[in-house]
């Protein structure tokens, strides 16, 4: 026998030999993720509030209708404003989700990493120089219908900033995914590189509390980055929400108002933090509207805090990651899968110039994986976006119910969602693409008719047709 064949023989026998080895943690990963997905899943239809205005309705129930409410020519703009919107939204979308395909599931992704990081020997460095290569690429490919996006949302008044502070923003913006992007992969792939062969228990746990932790931080570390807050001034609307809260049996903090108003027309309020940090925060823009109205809309947001629907989301959310990075871990150890990617499941082919290989940088430890990683993780947010989306509608319209509850006033209810639904230009009549890929909240027409199904269910005076106020 040749020496050429005796190498290859020597070849074939360790591919067999490691795929042995990890034949084991692969069958592993793969029943955890198949027991987070289902727990993900029973968990969802469990605490999914489906029916989010439990009981009968006297009469039927009513059905959305946005010319009872809303004038033609505010119906006209809404449907101009969603015609102009959606090429943008729809080609930004398509144009990154195929060019990080094209990056992760070809050599190109590879290559660019490697030319990326070509001067970079020590592997953290290559992994955070990679995670801000590829996330800048992706972003200026974005940038154009971003810009687009943002042109048509000035010519129909809703946004107020000048070019270069939406330029500050989008700066802001990729400096935060880089901060997280670089945390979360540096994690990643120190754990790869300490436990090749299961390093999916390590990185779901990571992934858990990564999860978990930007959820608590984000209110006091991210949102100061993009608002400035100020105390609500002390007087009758003030004390009115606290005592509504107090009411309500939501502990809160304080009352802030953000300076929503140098980017945007649009009106809203929510409610952030946890426990010590939590607060009623209201765009500045909303302070303008009736004080009913506004205590109608944070009675919505306090039914989110009773609930406690961003905690149990976040925790969902988690488990859902957990799962994901399990389901990473048999896609990620498939060697036609990284050889597609142009990364070498045994060996690490660095590029000349570059760093001195790495034993332990290879497969799915090499770097040069990452863009794979990325088009993964575009996959699974994709295909989770519309199931995400069924349950955020349903738990938004609990919330609807829990502001109606609270604050007895249909009325009142209904012309805060006209004027939200004005003022923000949403779409009045959205299609079923439309429903899957974007609403996270029903569309002002479902939340009027489950006001009037309130009434005729509490035998309240119904809210008579707006007719397009302001028509």
């Amino acid at each position: 026998m040749s020496g050429q064949e005796v190498a290859s023989s020597g070849l074939r026998s360790g591919g067999r030999e490691g795929a042995a080895r990890m034949r084991v943690p692969r069958l592993a990963a793969a029943v955890t993720a198949a027991v987070l997905f289902v727990t993900v899943g029973i968990v969802l239809a469990v605490t999914t509030p489906w029916n989010p205005l439990p009981g009968h309705v006297p009469g039927g129930h009513v059905e959305p209708d946005p010319g009872l409410d809303y004038s033609p020519s505010e119906i006209a703009r809404s449907r101009a404003f969603d015609s102009a919107v959606n090429p943008p939204a729809y080609a930004g979308l398509v144009v990154g989700v195929l060019l990080v395909l094209a990056l992760g599931f070809t050599p190109l992704g590879s290559r660019f990493i490697g030319w990326a990081t070509a001067r970079v020997r020590r592997w953290p460095l290559r992994v955070a120089v990679a995670a801000v290569a590829l996330t800048t690429l992706l972003r200026l490919a974005g940038l154009p219908f971003d810009i687009w996006n943002e042109s048509v949302l000035r010519r129909y008044g809703i946004s107020t900033q000048a070019w270069p502070e939406w330029l500050v923003d989008q700066l802001k913006s990729l400096a935060v995914t880089w901060v997280i992007y670089t945390i979360a992969l540096l994690l990643l792939y120190g754990v790869v590189r300490r436990f090749p062969r299961y390093w999916w228990a390590g990185a779901a746990a990571g992934g858990f509390v990564l999860v978990v932790a930007v959820s608590f931080l984000y209110p006091v570390v991210v949102e100061p980055v993009f608002n400035k807050f100020h105390s609500l001034p002390q007087g009758r609307l003030r004390t009115d929400l606290l005592a509504m809260a107090e009411r309500d049996g939501v502990p809160v903090e304080d009352v802030l108002v953000a300076d929503a108003s140098r980017r945007t027309t649009s009106l809203n309020a929510y409610v952030s933090g946890f426990g010590s940090t939590r607060r009623i925060v209201l765009y500045d823009t909303l302070l303008k509207s009736p004080p009913a109205r506004v205590e109608s809309i944070v009675g919505h947001e306090l039914g989110h805090a009773k609930r406690n629907d961003v905690l149990w989301g976040t925790l969902v959310g988690a488990l859902g990651i957990a799962g994901a990075i399990c389901l990473l871990h048999l896609l990620m150890t498939s060697p036609r899968l990284l050889r597609r990617a142009g990364v070498d499941p045994e060996t690490s082919q660095e590029p000349a110039p570059g760093p001195v290989p790495d034993p332990k940088g290879t497969g799915a430890a090499d770097p040069r994986s990452l863009a794979l990683v990325l088009a993964l993780v575009t996959v699974a947010t994709q295909v989770g976006t519309p199931v995400q989306n069924l349950v955020s509608r349903r738990i938004e319209a609990r919330a609807d119910a829990h502001a109606l509850n609270l604050t007895r006033d249909p009325s009142t209810f209904v012309s805060m969602q006209h004027e939200l639904s004005v003022r923000n230009i949403s779409d009045l009549s959205p299609d079923a693409l439309e429903y899957l890929l974007w609403l996270t909240h029903p569309a002002g027409p479902d939340r009027i008719a489950m006001a009037r199904d309130w009434a005729r269910m509490h035998r309240a005076q119904a809210p008579p047709p707006l007719n397009g106020p302001g028509s």
